[in-house]
């Protein structure tokens, strides 16, 4: 698994964990096994790695669940966003892509814990798109969401909350 010098940073919704990585793997992926599943709430997890030592945790430390002997789950312990994968034995920390800044520089290149992999995952790209959340139809809508969003911006903020 190669490594890359690159600086990667990312956090929960709300803002309260903010981590920063110096270095990645190359080994973005999607997990379908049923613990990946239930710890993400959803059919997979997306995940890439960082080496354990190019980790920062610039704001507060997540909380963590262990969910087997070897892995912890860490989790905002406010707004409940995942976080990362840690087999406590290994030497990397396998971060959420969703909770990445940039989830976009991290395309999956593989598929694993297919034995869990619900049936019809295959059928996601045939699915119509639905629109936009962003729509001037829903105008009203979207303009009492964004009066009242508190979610964390994509970027490192000096000060949290927000608000």
């Amino acid at each position: 698994m190669d490594r890359y010098k690159m600086d990667v940073s990312g956090g929960c919704q709300c803002g309260a964990v903010r981590y920063h990585a110096t270095e990645m793997f190359d080994n973005s992926h999607i997990c379908h096994c049923r613990m990946c599943q239930k710890a993400v709430g959803n059919i997979f997890a997306a995940l890439v790695a960082a080496p354990r030592e190019a980790i920062t945790w610039t704001r507060s430390e997540p909380s963590r669940f262990r969910s087997s002997d070897n892995v912890d789950r860490g989790f905002c312990s406010k707004c409940g966003t995942p976080l990362f994968y840690e087999d406590l034995t290994g030497n990397r920390v396998n971060f959420t892509i969703g909770s990445l800044d940039h989830p976009e520089l991290f395309p999956p290149g593989a598929n694993t814990g297919n034995e869990s992999r619900v049936p019809w995952f295959d059928t996601l790209p045939s699915i119509e798109h639905g629109g936009i959340t962003e729509d001037p139809n829903r105008q009203d809508w979207w303009s009492g969401i964004k009066a009242t969003n508190n979610q964390h911006p994509d970027h490192d903020t000096a000060t949290w909350p927000l608000k």
